[in-house]
């Protein structure tokens, strides 16, 4: 999708940056990253208003650190440092960073000097509170540049050089502990680059339409639906477009929450009319996972398998010439890190793709968005709060929630403890509050008492964490009560289960899901 008004963000290595580019999205401009050893002539066809330059983990002072393109300089377009790009600018345009004993993380005390236009519209600059996040410090900054702002450590934790407006701080004003970070970062985008706020996700909808009518023509499309907020946006955003040429093939696993099939088909076909052909394949895949306990393996299976039962169904279409999928901008960023891909960790969550001989081209009408975004548009379209707050589902299914071999007495498990844990968090209203909840098997047995009897049995742990984007997340703080009624309930309720546990770990070091 052509921006005409857009804000190009230049990625050393900051764990902050996506947060810029949400936050510039959130004024109402649009905004792309890019890795900052992009070839500076595509970043200026691009034909950007203003550019930034994030943070990052090197210092300027080493040999084969990150560097700043000269020919940036030479674009004529409004510049903005944060931290490493502060650092950068002093370091290419004849200032001098030095590296300090006095390293600043965390908060700190941030007094600004009057007449410096990021600063309008804040009441107090005497003590405002800011996010550091460096080692070096700039000790004198370039000729034409004065200063803007200091805290008690460090001289120099803004400059400006308004003649070309270019601005730099010290400081992240892209998180929420830096106290007027928005006004700061609307002050530089408005005031000082003059962009537009004409980005928003109703403008969106209609473009995203107008173009994928314009790319598909009479083709026929087929897309791989999950019933997860992804794939549904994408479905609908399409069936918009093309209508009943998109044929939407939601494959079952067997490894599904209970009831989760009909839910999804059957209301996307009742509100939304749209071309689904549900294929049961849930005894292929369960016959495949016998005997199965490492989880990359459960992974792959399932991904391979899925993939041939698509492909099967996607090739018995006529005329189907492109392959719908719900690529979000960060996969994309991630696709485009200068670092190169980061270390695998455990295989995506997700199938990955689909084999190079089913020849066809992508369609992928979300690559541009933030999943915050996705809801945004889920909400344009006329989705109910359910499907747009849904939340995360892997692509494995219960395969990674089930520790050790899958069994069909596993999943039954499994299942009657999901639904317990769901119902009790639509119930008391914590949902939405929460990013993910769902429970565990463990690959072991406790013993235990019921009634007279003693018991060996099967033991269920809840995970329930709080996050932004999944990158990271901390374990939520559900009121006991809350807790203990999920543990009756599922010790009560679910047949083969005498323990239930609180998975109280957060991420890093462990992940969200235990496989």
């Amino acid at each position: 999708m052509k921006h005409e008004n857009k804000v190009i963000i230049l990625d050393f290595g900051s764990q902050f940056t996506q947060l810029i580019a949400r936050r510039i999205r959130e004024v109402g401009v649009y905004s792309e990253i890019h890795p900052c050893n992009v070839d500076p002539e595509k970043i200026k066809a691009l034909n950007p208003g203003a550019l930034i330059l994030s943070g990052g983990p090197s210092s300027v002072l080493d040999v084969d650190s990150p560097q700043l393109d000269p020919a940036y300089l030479e674009m004529n377009v409004p510049i903005l440092g944060i931290c490493y790009g502060m650092q950068l600018l002093t370091h290419s345009m004849g200032g001098k960073v030095v590296s300090s004993e006095d390293r600043e993380y965390g908060r700190a005390d941030f007094c600004g000097t009057g007449g410096c236009e990021l600063w309008q519209g804040i009441e107090s600059l005497d003590k405002l509170t800011v996010w550091m996040s460096h080692g070096d410090r700039v000790e004198s900054i370039p000729e034409g540049f004065k200063i803007c702002g200091s805290t008690e450590s460090i001289p120099f934790a803004a400059m400006a050089d308004e003649e070309r407006k270019i601005y730099a701080l010290q400081f992240h004003p892209e998180v929420a502990h830096t106290e007027s970070g928005n006004t700061i970062i609307s002050n530089f985008v408005f005031k000082i680059a003059g962009l537009k706020a004409d980005w928003s996700m109703a403008s969106f909808v209609e473009n995203s339409i107008k173009e994928m009518r314009e790319k598909i023509g009479d083709a026929q499309v087929v897309l791989g639906l999950s019933g997860g907020i992804d794939s549904t946006v994408v479905a609908v955003l399409l069936h918009k477009a093309i209508g009943k040429r998109l044929h939407c093939i939601f494959v079952d696993n067997g490894l599904l929450r209970m009831h989760e099939r009909e839910e999804v088909i059957g209301f996307l076909e009742e509100h939304f009319e749209l071309n689904v052909k549900c294929v049961d394949s849930a005894r292929l895949f369960l016959d495949k996972l016998v005997g199965v306990e490492d989880p990359e393996k459960k992974r792959k299976l399932i991904g391979y398998t899925f993939i041939d039962v698509f492909n099967e169904e996607a090739q018995a279409l006529k005329n189907v010439k492109f392959l719908a999928q719900g690529t979000l901008y960060p996969d994309v960023i991630e696709s485009e890190s200068f670092k190169g891909p980061s270390a695998v960790i455990k295989s995506h969550h997700n199938v990955g793709g689909l084999p190079e001989d089913m020849d066809l081209d992508l369609v992928e009408p979300l690559r541009e968005l933030f999943k915050d975004e996705v809801r945004k548009v889920a909400s344009e379209l006329g989705l109910p709060e359910h499907i747009i707050w849904r939340q995360p589902f892997p692509g494995p299914g219960l395969a990674i929630r089930i520790l050790g071999e899958i069994t069909d007495e596993r999943l039954e498990i499994l299942r009657q403890a999901d639904r317990i844990v769901q119902h009790e968090l639509h119930a008391t209203g914590w949902y939405r509050k929460i990013w993910q909840g769902f429970a565990v098997l463990l690959p072991l047995k406790t013993v235990g008492v019921m009634g007279d009897d003693r018991t060996y049995e099967h033991v269920i742990a809840l995970r329930l964490v709080d996050s932004l984007d999944a990158m990271t997340a901390d374990w939520s703080r559900l009121p006991n009560d809350i807790l203990a009624r999920m543990s009756n309930r599922i010790i009560n309720e679910v047949k083969g289960v005498n323990r239930v546990v609180l998975d109280i770990s957060s991420k890093p070091p462990a992940t969200i899901e235990w496989e």
